[in-house]
């Protein structure tokens, strides 16, 4: 069913559009972006389930399904992980650009490539491996060269990459240059790019506590279970956007999220919920995503048309799509409610075990989804638990314990989220920001991420509790940008806006310092 464009429809888009152009907050590119979302969602071309207006157009309160901002008519994959060593070693013909010769060469075409991605916010969301790719350039410069080189690169993206999705790796193997790089970046303090430090057991610990170092002063790098993602995804994976492990030289075509928490009020017991309530909307979503990757396939010509594809640096087969879900914790406290119990997500065996059940009926019913498009991940959608969205009240994250509820003791905090991680091979984080003591202890953030990683926890990111540049969700923010934006003033980056939203209707300043 194709949506019509009711003339009170038409008029709220109209006034939105006005909103947007006397923002005094936004600048004159955030506006061009915000107004070309407009255009979009001007649009009726998706043949969509009859049921999704009563579960995603409705009040924020009860909306089950929400497709992040996608846009009404999808004309580019969400997320895009070209293959950069590809492009390094061959240049691009559409670019008119050869190959890569040397470490200047190599940072300015990779900025011109940067802009040259598209995705869902305008910005790329995965750069590269830069240590395997920049590696090879710095063989016979000195550090300091490097360190120059990097520090003018590094700050150029963060004033020209408008939001902290932007998101490179490192490792999992040491490397010269992942060591400068983790230098500069805490020199630097910017929130973009985001940064992902890839361990495994062969990582050596000194690389690991680099990293530590890096993150007390710049909330980068998050740690990522390498061995984890490779046992699922194969070794050719990236992390990009927050935390979402992606296939290189693909991506995701889209990504929706059921909110588990409305989902419960809709239910009038467990066993309802488990039956009849969560399966109809995982239908829902997944029928509405199947649409969206139909068109964007079959008809937008992205894949035909965009050099990126014509050159070999994207390949359709490699792209899946990511069914996403926040609120866990307050659907199972919800759910435990209706049936007069008091015991909490996160504090109780009983209510960890209601959200493994939950977990299981959603995994269950996605690997019996059938999608033509997706064969990079056999024919299914990928599990991702969503880093939420500023306007998400009393509904966390993905399956995290809600601010303000974790547990005393970081050892069951951990032994909680470890139930939950292995749901989610497209992506899942949990946050901690640590005391101003652990500057003069990093070994005590290098046990805990060793130990958390041979427990199978996938993804987990560290700040220090005085840091300008935290961690929101899954991205990054400067705590003085937000500051400014709070008083009126316009700032470079659209996510810091979302970071706002966050700081105040999800109490992000609010996590237990551990």
């Amino acid at each position: 069913m194709k949506r019509v464009l009711t003339p009170e429809i038409i008029e709220e888009k109209r006034q939105e559009i006005y909103n947007t152009l006397v923002d005094p907050t936004s600048s004159h590119e955030q506006k061009v972006t915000y107004l070309a979302r407009h255009a979009e969602n001007f649009m009726t071309v998706l043949d969509e389930p009859e049921e999704l207006d009563e579960l995603m157009r409705c009040d924020i309160d009860t909306r089950c399904i929400c497709n992040l901002f996608e846009g009404d008519a999808p004309y580019r994959p969400r997320y895009i992980c070209i293959d950069f060593p590809k492009f390094l070693r061959e240049g691009s013909e559409f670019l008119q650009l050869g190959p890569a010769k040397d470490f200047a060469e190599a940072l300015t075409n990779l900025m011109i490539m940067y802009h040259n991605i598209p995705s869902i916010t305008n910005y790329p969301v995965f750069i590269g491996d830069l240590d395997e790719l920049l590696g090879p350039y710095i063989e016979d410069l000195d550090d300091e060269t490097v360190k120059k080189a990097l520090r003018l690169w590094l700050t150029t993206i963060d004033r020209t990459i408008l939001d902290s999705f932007c998101h490179s790796d490192i490792g999992p193997k040491a490397s010269r240059f992942g060591y400068l790089l983790m230098e500069v970046e805490s020199e630097l303090e910017n929130a973009v790019p985001n940064l992902t430090m890839r361990v495994s057991k062969d990582t050596p610990d000194d690389f690991i506590l680099a990293g530590v170092r890096c993150a007390l002063h710049s909330a980068k790098p998050s740690f990522a279970n390498d061995e984890m993602f490779r046992s699922e995804l194969g070794d050719d994976y990236c992390i990009a956007s927050c935390y979402n492990g992606l296939l290189k030289g693909g991506g995701s075509y889209t990504l929706s999220r059921l909110i588990l928490s409305n989902i419960a009020k809709k239910a009038e017991n467990i066993e309802d919920f488990k039956t009849n309530v969560l399966p109809h909307v995982c239908d829902v979503m997944a029928r509405y995503m199947d649409e969206r990757i139909r068109f964007l396939v079959e008809e937008s010509g992205w894949f035909k048309d965009s050099f990126l594809a014509k050159e070999g640096f994207v390949h359709r087969d490699r792209f899946t799509a990511m069914f996403g879900l926040v609120g866990l914790a307050e659907c199972v406290n919800l759910l435990l409610e209706k049936e007069g119990c008091t015991e909490r997500f996160g504090h109780s065996d009983r209510a960890n075990q209601l959200g493994v059940e939950i977990m299981d009926i959603i995994d269950d019913f996605n690997k019996n989804h059938f999608n033509p498009y997706c064969e990079a991940t056999d024919h299914h959608f990928l599990l991702h638990a969503q880093v939420g969205i500023e306007s998400d009240h009393d509904c966390s994250p993905g399956t995290r314990i809600p601010i303000g509820e974790e547990p005393d003791e970081l050892v069951d905090h951990l032994n909680c989220i470890k139930l939950f991680h292995k749901y989610f091979p497209s992506g899942t984080g949990d946050i901690f920001p640590v005391d101003l003591t652990v500057h003069k202890n990093p070994q005590y953030v290098l046990d805990i991420i060793r130990g958390s990683l041979g427990i199978d926890i996938r993804y987990l990111s560290f700040y220090a509790s005085d840091s300008d540049v935290i961690r929101v969700t899954g991205y990054l923010v400067k705590r003085s940008e937000m500051e400014k934006l709070d008083a009126g003033q316009n700032v470079r980056q659209n996510t810091t806006g979302l970071g706002l939203g966050a700081a105040k209707n999800c109490k992000i300043l609010d996590r237990r310092i551990r």
